[in-house]
């Protein structure tokens, strides 16, 4: 798994009933990915599967982020499964990359999500969507 929390096995029949075929092709594609995949290395899992076109990977995504099921990791340009089938309810998400071997780990800390709110009310910032990307080394690519 791409996430240091092996739950993904949960996502293939939490929301199973409520997915479209495409949306459900590119979720467990994600969740059994050992690392998080941009939209053509999806396309090219899933092409014996019927998706042919990038705008068919494109729409499932996005439908995907948007009910918090899968989150887009910007530096990377690439997706991972939610490792927490309830984030989508925090303000904060936050993700450690190791640059050594792929791993994500996905993280909610209420200490920065409070800071950080503290900071927006005191300039008037209105928060709409929060991620933070951390790279760096996990401890066995370090200790290497």
């Amino acid at each position: 798994m791409a996430h240091s929390d092996d739950s993904h096995a949960g996502h293939d029949h939490v929301w199973a009933d409520d997915l479209t075929k495409n949306q459900g092709l590119v979720l467990g594609a994600l969740a059994h990915s050992d690392a998080p995949l941009s939209a053509y290395d999806i396309l090219d899992r899933l092409r014996e599967d019927g998706l042919k076109a990038p705008l068919q990977v494109y729409r499932a995504l996005d439908k995907l982020v948007e009910r918090g099921l899968v989150h887009r990791l910007e530096s990377l340009n690439a997706f991972v499964a939610c490792a927490d089938e309830h984030c989508h309810r925090s303000g904060l998400i936050a993700f450690a990359i190791c640059e050594g071997c792929g791993k994500v780990d996905e993280f909610a800390d209420s200490v920065i999500e409070d800071r950080l709110g503290e900071w927006a009310a005191g300039t008037a910032f209105v928060v709409e969507r929060t991620t933070m990307e951390i790279r760096g080394k996990c401890g066995a690519c370090a200790g290497a």
